[in-house]
């Protein structure tokens, strides 16, 4: 991952799809980045984790995963200005330039746990 912001949210949803089309949320997860929490790797790319919250699902015949992840979730979360003003009373709102990588060199993984009937 890569932000333009020091300040920011990385935001994951994981949703079950039905064969119509229609997403369902099953849980999320996001994880509030500030200078120093976590250090970059060499090339400036992060290597982060989102913990989403715990859940359990019976995927049905048709039905496919869903990850969704974006810099952010209000109302779910509080918003986040990016300006590293307090986040119930800033009022300077930075746009945040968010990269996912998925890539040999930025490997990218979603882990799972899976119990079948």
């Amino acid at each position: 991952m890569r932000s333009s912001l020091e300040h920011t949210d990385f935001f994951a949803r994981l949703c079950v799809v039905e064969a119509s089309g229609k997403s369902i949320n099953l849980c999320d997860g996001i994880l509030r980045l500030t200078p120093g929490s976590i250090s970059p790797e060499p090339d400036g790319s992060l290597h982060i984790s989102i913990e989403v919250w715990p859940t359990a699902y019976h995927f049905r015949k048709g039905q496919r995963i869903r990850i969704q992840v974006s810099s952010g979730a209000h109302p779910r979360f509080v918003r986040n200005p990016g300006s590293g003003e307090p986040l119930t009373t800033g009022t300077k709102l930075c746009v945040a330039d968010q990269v996912v990588y998925h890539d040999p060199e930025h490997p990218a993984a979603i882990l799972l746990p899976v119990l079948s009937a």
